[in-house]
């Protein structure tokens, strides 16, 4: 896996979903913001503790992960 220091996957926390480093806050939900059309900015005010390198690795972390599967796309008609 690549090296994603801010992002921790811990079976006893949080169900073991992956979260920002030493927070409570899944990267599901920081993606699921931005993917809203909340901007970068607007998450970091709903999210004090978040900082701007959370938001880029948990985009980096998303990339990382569909790069990762292979899922198949329907031919469209």
């Amino acid at each position: 896996m690549a090296d994603f220091d801010r992002i921790t996957i811990d079976a006893d926390k949080m169900g073991g979903v992956a979260c920002i480093c030493g927070l409570r806050i899944p990267v599901a939900t920081v993606l699921g913001l931005l993917a809203d059309g909340m901007s970068r900015e607007e998450v970091l005010e709903a999210y004090p503790d978040l900082e701007a390198e959370d938001i880029h690795q948990v985009l980096s972390y998303a990339a990382y992960l569909a790069r990762e599967r292979s899922l198949p796309i329907p031919a469209s008609s």
